[in-house]
């Protein structure tokens, strides 16, 4: 009888319920205290607990085609991080910001900008910082200056394809659970372009004077502990001899510097480029960490450095070492350091936080917790494990670019987009094709495949459904729309576009933009529907509004990554975002008005 009474009460009072249940998730997102993910579920729990969905409810949210999509487009973005696609994009604009600095700094927003639209623009950013505080140090501007642009680029790029970003899968998902039609892959591309020419617009005549100058906290190439000083000896078999070092393609990555060239006769540290290389001559360099696994099996080079017997390049081991305080070597030469001479292993490089030598790799000195990179056979390398004057032996678990499968990548990510296109199979269905075409062609490994994947943005969707389920199933989303309904009844169409983008912007700078989505979007149509209208523009409008987070470093995760690249201010984004809020928000509202009322 009592637990009657009590189900009686939930099923009265459930609409309330999941309104307080929503309340306390919002105010869970914005005090941060647990991640998103964590506050998402706890919501899923509590429609649970109160049993206004049930067991069967819940796992149906697992069926929704929207989160396999979006794993599925993690892996493809990293398959086309692993072959270095979008590198070489940018090592082709390094090559021309000396000659026209303006032009390529165009040219590599353009490419975030393009990459953004059919790729998760997270991994974008993060492969492009170092990139871009390289260009600043070219041509001369700001890295400030350069940063919060670039994340503001890739956010705009997200929303000119359904692929874009995440938020706009997920709005298209659950309108699809509301009975309407499919979005098409370019359906809000109109909207997306008219979004990203207002942004440009306003950052072109904002950002100069709102965005601050200075340094940038992460270090440029040659001096961030990620980057490593070695040395490429020319074989006598390399097809480089008699070449100038301009010819070398190592010389055209981004990531690389080379600081010096040793022949028989000098050194070389000024108009390097111009140096005709001989067999066993020396090229000192600096790049990272990726780029020099990657330049391991290179048949044109020796790299590093070896005393005892021949230690090639392609040893089987590769690991990690940390020289320990009480090294017995510290303020001698590397060249010296004694495991050179007692095994068999090579020297690929090393690392110093910060503070990277300025000598070539042989003649560095020894500092305490400089890192190396040493490769070697196995049986060398676990005798390294005993060494008690190394510490934080690890096997290394970077891996060396795929290049040469990078147009397999392009290709597979390209088929995507034209079955979708196309209307051959649904989108789902063309992205796990993707995922397997690159899976066969070994663009990715399945470890790394599996690893691409952002398992906390995954988690957050799919427990983010599950509460989206309950208040509809509690009723509360038909409550907020009896009770805006008579503030909303009368207002001109293009004014209640403008009301829903501006709840959902709002919303999205204090909590994350997925979490909006999936609240806001059945609000938007139930409301259309109560007030006789098409639902699809409200539903378009939350779809870019959900994405459009300039104003704070924590709506979105690009502002985050570049927020502590750039060592910015809270008040930095503010500051240039609220401008491009606005500006975005007016021409959006404005476009699909226009273009879909």
């Amino acid at each position: 009888m009592i637990l009657e009474a009590i189900r009686a009460i939930i099923a009265e009072w459930s609409a309330y319920i999941g309104l307080v249940i929503l309340v306390l998730m919002f105010a869970g997102f914005i005090s941060e205290r647990f991640p998103a993910a964590v506050v998402a579920i706890l919501g899923a729990c509590a429609f649970l607990f109160f049993g206004i969905i049930d067991s069967k409810g819940l796992f149906s949210v697992f069926s929704n085609p929207a989160p396999i999509t979006i794993g599925a487009m993690f892996v493809l973005s990293g398959a086309l991080l692993r072959t270095g696609t979008i590198d070489a994009v940018a090592d082709m604009i390094i090559r021309r910001s000396k000659k026209r600095p303006r032009l390529a700094v165009a040219e590599m927003f353009l490419g975030a900008f393009v990459a953004s639209a059919f790729m998760n623009n997270t991994p974008v950013v993060l492969v492009m910082i170092p990139i871009i505080l390289k260009l600043g140090k070219e041509t001369g501007y700001s890295p400030k200056k350069l940063l919060i642009p670039l994340s503001f680029i890739c956010i705009l790029g997200g929303t000119t394809t359904l692929i874009g970003t995440s938020t706009n899968l997920i709005v298209d998902a659950v309108a699809q659970d509301s009975g309407m039609e499919a979005f098409g892959i370019f359906e809000i591309t109109p909207f997306g372009l008219v979004a990203a020419g207002a942004g440009v617009l306003m950052l072109i005549f904002f950002s100069s004077w709102l965005l601050p100058d200075g340094q940038a906290d992460s270090m440029l190439p040659g001096s961030d502990e990620s980057d490593f000083l070695t040395e490429l000896t020319v074989r006598n078999a390399s097809e480089f001899k008699g070449k100038k070092v301009s010819d070398l393609p190592v010389s055209k990555r981004a990531r690389v510097a080379i600081t010096a060239v040793k022949t028989a006769e000098r050194t070389y540290r000024h108009n390097i480029e111009d140096v005709v290389l001989s067999a066993g001559d020396i090229i000192v360099t600096r790049m990272d960490l990726q780029e020099l696994i990657s330049l391991r099996g290179n048949a044109n080079y020796k790299i590093g450095i070896v005393r005892k017997g021949d230690a090639g390049p392609m040893g089987e081991g590769l690991v990690e070492a940390t020289i320990a305080p009480s090294h017995p070597a510290i303020g001698s030469r590397l060249f010296d350091i004694p495991f050179l001479s007692q095994l068999n292993v090579r020297i690929l490089g090393m690392t110093r936080y910060r503070n990277l030598p300025r000598s070539d790799l042989p003649n560095a000195r020894i500092h305490a917790a400089d890192r190396l990179l040493v490769t070697g056979s196995n049986a060398d390398i676990r005798r390294m494990y005993e060494n008690p004057n190394l510490f934080g032996i690890v096997e290394t678990k970077t891996r060396a670019f795929r290049r040469d499968r990078a147009p397999i990548a392009i290709g597979a990510l390209a088929a995507v987009v034209l079955m979708a296109a196309l209307g051959i199979v649904s989108i789902a269905v063309a992205a796990i094709l993707g995922v397997g075409a690159i899976l066969l062609a070994r663009c990715i490994d399945a470890e790394e495949a599996w690893s691409a994947i952002d398992g906390n943005v995954l988690v957050l969707i799919f427990a983010m459904l599950a509460v989206g389920l309950g208040l509809q199933q509690a009723g509360t989303v038909e409550l907020m729309v009896e009770t805006l309904h008579p503030v909303l009844a009368n207002i001109p169409p293009l004014a209640l576009i403008f009301v829903i983008y501006l709840i959902s912007v709002i919303l999205t700078e204090m909590v994350t933009n997925n979490a909006v989505a999936i609240i806001v979007t059945p609000l938007a149509i139930s409301l259309a529907q109560d007030l006789g209208i098409d639902p699809r523009p409200l539903v378009v409008a939350v779809m870019f509004a959900a994405s459009a987070s300039f104003a704070t470093p924590i709506g979105y995760q690009t502002n985050t990554l570049v927020y502590a690249a750039g060592n910015y201010r809270f008040t930095d984004f503010f500051k240039a975002g609220i401008p491009l809020t606005i500006g975005v928000g007016f021409s959006t509202c404005l476009t699909i008005y226009f273009l879909m009322m």
